[in-house]
């Protein structure tokens, strides 16, 4: 197994938990929980695959990836009720999702030989339009739009750290380190800390 394949299936392997947490969130049955965990944890890889035109979808090629994440979403099924902070639990786990999601993409990109912006777009498409699906679709608010809190940012942050190590080395492994390493400290720091950008902030309209 290749380190973007690892990569793969550990950002399967999460995103699908934070999507069946929301799941329960939502109080659905079962299947809405598979569901739900399926679309969070192939989402974002769905489309970068499909934007970079690979040969196939990852999940396609190797269906093992769905049967990972339906895993995932039964274990929380009939585990979710012990957690005693569910959506607590649902940040964290969005937050490790995210520091592998980001490389995972990171790798696809620089091992098809694209160019840097791409790389970028790539990295920051695997990280967060899983997330985004599981909330439009179970009517929450997106964690990625959620004011006062990095999230699209620690994506780009990352991608871009692995930029300027490949700069470095000729070793893709630290590269891929480096994002995780950014992605989940900035992310980390805006849980903990408050830490964020400054927001839009409309001048009163004349009367």
């Amino acid at each position: 197994m290749t380190l973007v394949q690892f990569l793969d299936h550990a950002a399967v392997l999460v995103f699908a938990l934070t999507g069946a947490l929301v799941a329960s969130r939502a109080q659905l049955d079962i299947v809405g929980f598979i569901f739900i965990a399926c679309l969070t944890a192939v989402g974002g890889g769905t489309v970068r695959d499909v934007i970079l035109n690979r040969d196939a979808v990852f999940w396609v090629t190797e269906p093992t990836f769905i049967a990972l994440a339906s895993a995932a979403a039964v274990l929380v099924f009939f585990t979710a009720h012990l957690l005693e902070s569910r959506y607590r639990a649902l940040l964290w786990l969005d937050a490790c999702a995210l520091a592998v999601a980001v490389p995972a993409g990171v790798g696809v990109a620089i091992g098809m030989g694209q160019p840097w912006p791409i790389v970028l777009i790539m990295g920051v498409v695997t990280g967060c339009l899983g997330g985004l699906m599981r909330d439009v679709v179970c009517n929450e608010v997106p964690l990625v739009l959620k004011q006062g809190e990095l999230y699209v940012t620690c994506a780009f942050a990352g991608a871009g750290a692995a930029l300027v190590v490949l700069t470095l080395t000729d070793e893709p492994r630290f590269a891929l380190l480096a994002c995780a390493c950014v992605v989940f400290a900035l992310r980390a720091g805006s849980l903990a800390f408050g830490w964020s950008l400054p927001v839009y902030r409309s001048r009163p309209p004349r009367h």
